[in-house]
């Protein structure tokens, strides 16, 4: 038995009670009981399941921390971006590099009022993990006053520096007093999709030597369709099985049936280049579509036809392409007389067609605010 006593009240616990003068370097995730309040629970399962990292996630790890040491106040980390591309492999090993450094890491998975106290009055260096932030302080589900309460926190009016780490998957889910906030949160690091690189690297350690042939089919298809490392694993998966990517993509549940951005790029046989920045489109229909096409410097220069499924992917060039005779150009301005536009049309084709380059757009590239 042990008798613990604050002030004129004494509590009885049991024999493997122990006491600390602080917070041991360990995983614990905040839990919270009617009657009881607030505490820590260990919490075993945050840890790096993955054997190889990829991408630059360990230099800015080691950057964070490295800033964390130097800062004589709270440092915020936002980490943004879609599900399955990073954010959660990338607090895994911050939370690791901290736990290195005798840093003790508290991930909170829900709201509830008065949390932001309870963090407030462990003072000591920690790390905080709020993961998916925009959702478990969702404006929406508990009111602005659940994200407004954490302002304090975060600007670190109390003793015990901390690291906050938030996590979410839609920027306008947060509260407009953390965004654009550098005083408050340094660090803003989006996550992209990996690029063909990441992928290539990604499937050539995770796939037996006898089915890297399959990498190249991979790489086509993640030009049209946008692939993230839980579509990486998967796919690697069933290929490992002994299935070739055109079989394993059927039953696999990743297609992303939305409509992707292009970038079009029409070269001309005679020197000239025609573009399109903004094409949305299915790269899979076998539909006709049209689309506007536009000088360099600007100004309407026609549309171009063709049908998506058509497209084709050069391994040497590493782009998705069309040829001449997989297009058709033509020229329709509204203000113009038919006979014109005819006359512009005809201008159009005699240019000729060298070689039409379709690029996925990708809006959410990795940026950081320092």
């Amino acid at each position: 038995m042990k008798v613990i006593s604050t002030g004129s009240k004494f509590d009885i616990y049991p024999d493997d009670l122990k006491s600390y003068d602080k917070l041991p370097a360990d995983y614990y995730i905040v839990r919270f009981v009617e009657k009881q309040g607030f505490f820590l629970e260990k919490y075993s399962e945050f840890k790096i399941t993955d054997t190889k990292i990829y991408g630059i996630h360990a230099q800015k790890a080691d950057k964070v921390l490295d800033s964390f040491a130097d800062f004589k106040r709270n440092l915020g980390v936002i980490l943004s971006g879609d599900k399955g591309i990073g954010k959660s492999l990338f607090s895994r090993l911050l939370g690791m590099k901290a736990i290195e450094k005798d840093i003790p890491v508290i991930i909170v998975e829900a709201y509830k009022e008065g949390i932001g106290a309870f963090l407030d009055s462990i003072q000591q260096e920690i790390m905080v993990l709020f993961d998916e932030f925009d959702k478990t302080f969702s404006e929406k589900d508990h009111g602005a006053e659940a994200q407004n309460s954490m302002l304090s926190l975060f600007d670190g009016v109390a003793s015990g520096k901390k690291l906050f780490v938030i996590t979410c998957n839609e920027l306008r889910g947060l509260n407009d007093f953390l965004v654009n906030r550098p005083g408050r949160f340094h660090y803003h690091f989006r996550f992209d999709y990996p690029t063909e690189e990441d992928i290539r690297k990604y499937l050539e350690d995770a796939l037996e030597t006898e089915y890297c042939t399959e990498v190249d089919k991979v790489v086509n298809f993640s030009k049209r369709i946008a692939l993230n490392y839980d579509c990486l694993r998967a796919i690697a998966f069933e290929i490992n099985k002994g299935l070739e990517f055109s079989e394993a993509i059927k039953d696999l549940n990743i297609v992303n049936i939305e409509r992707e951005k292009f970038k079009l790029c029409v070269l001309c046989n005679d020197g000239s280049t025609l573009i399109n920045k903004r094409v949305i489109m299915d790269s899979f229909s076998k539909e006709s579509e049209e689309f506007s096409l536009y000088e360099i410097g600007g100004g309407y220069a026609g549309s171009i036809s063709f049908c998506p499924a058509n497209l084709k992917y050069d391994a040497g060039t590493r782009e998705l392409y069309l040829e001449e005779e997989d297009v058709s150009l033509d020229y329709d301005d509204y203000d113009l007389e038919e006979s014109e536009n005819k006359k512009k049309a005809d201008g159009l084709r005699s240019r000729g067609i060298k070689r039409v380059v379709v690029d996925r757009v990708s809006e959410n590239r990795l940026h950081y605010a320092v």
